[in-house]
């Protein structure tokens, strides 16, 4: 445990966090940036002399829950949180679960992309962001409860008729077998998480290709460079399909793209223009 730099580090941080930012009010009285020491105390749920000591260089080994308590308190970044760990002698352990937080400059990212659908993966294959292109290739997702925004579950679990896949059958073949080795290694990454063990047992129980494909072990997923996405209204789509990773949220951004001059570029044209609304459906 270094308490010097435990000591600067938690001073730090909560010289930074504004009041307001933590619903707490300015007052007209603050001498000093940031929050008081027992407002952090009070937020993580620790006392304010025991606080004091540890921004004094004074106080004892905290313990982990302690030490979660002022992550949340101080509103730590994952690597923040992890450093926080590291000072204190408590080297940190497996993240609790998978992120679902998309930074904005992703978001501004998918906002960015006029001609190319775009969404935003977590660990467990559950669609957390997306554009408008997106939604009108593939799903509306902000029409759709959580659980049916994963597709993994969607996949797996799904009722097999042709509205409800996204893709040909041979792609949905290869994206469940892909899924299936993605998800083996999530659960690896995040053994404490309950819903990743809930989404497991599902599976498990509710497919017996995804049983078989978990009893294999493998981990390692091909990429997939070209998806054909069966639209109801335009019928199959062919588009080129490229992942980038997002390592410090463990999650990904797939964009799909079509090749300049292709029916399938015409298509995602069209697509822009009717977004999400279903001509095929009296008015």
């Amino acid at each position: 445990m270094d308490r010097r730099e435990l000591a600067g580090f938690l001073r730090s941080r909560r010289e930074r966090i504004n009041p307001a930012d933590v619903g707490l009010p300015a007052g007209p009285r603050r001498r000093t940036p940031g929050l008081r020491r027992e407002e952090v105390a009070q937020l993580a749920f620790i006392s304010t002399e025991y606080y004091t000591r540890l921004e004094q260089a004074r106080g004892p080994r905290p313990s982990r829950e302690v030490l979660a308590g002022l992550a949340r308190a101080l509103r730590l970044s994952d690597a923040e949180r992890d450093h926080l760990h590291h000072l204190a002698g408590a080297p940190p352990g497996p993240p609790a679960g998978p992120s679902r937080e998309v930074r904005q400059s992703i978001l501004d990212l998918l906002r960015r992309l006029p001609h190319a659908a775009a969404i935003v993966l977590s660990a467990t294959y559950e669609v957390i962001a997306w554009n408008d292109l997106a939604a009108a290739l593939l799903e509306d997702f902000s029409a759709l409860p959580r659980p049916e925004r994963n597709l993994v579950r969607r996949a797996f679990l799904a009722p097999q008729s042709r509205e409800r896949l996204l893709y040909d059958p041979s792609d949905a073949k290869a994206f469940a077998r892909a899924a299936a080795r993605h998800l083996r290694a999530t659960a690896a990454r995040y053994p404490d998480d309950p819903e990743v063990a809930t989404l497991v047992d599902d599976l498990l129980a509710g497919s017996a290709e995804f049983a078989r494909l978990w009893a294999a072990h493998d981990v390692r997923a091909e990429p997939t460079l070209r998806k054909t996405v069966r639209h109801p209204l335009i019928g199959p789509i062919t588009v080129n399909c490229d992942v980038l990773d997002i390592t410090d949220r463990d999650q990904q951004v797939v964009i799909y793209t079509a090749d300049p001059g292709s029916p399938a570029e015409e298509a995602l044209r069209l697509l822009s223009v009717i977004g999400t609304q279903r001509m095929d459906v009296p008015g």
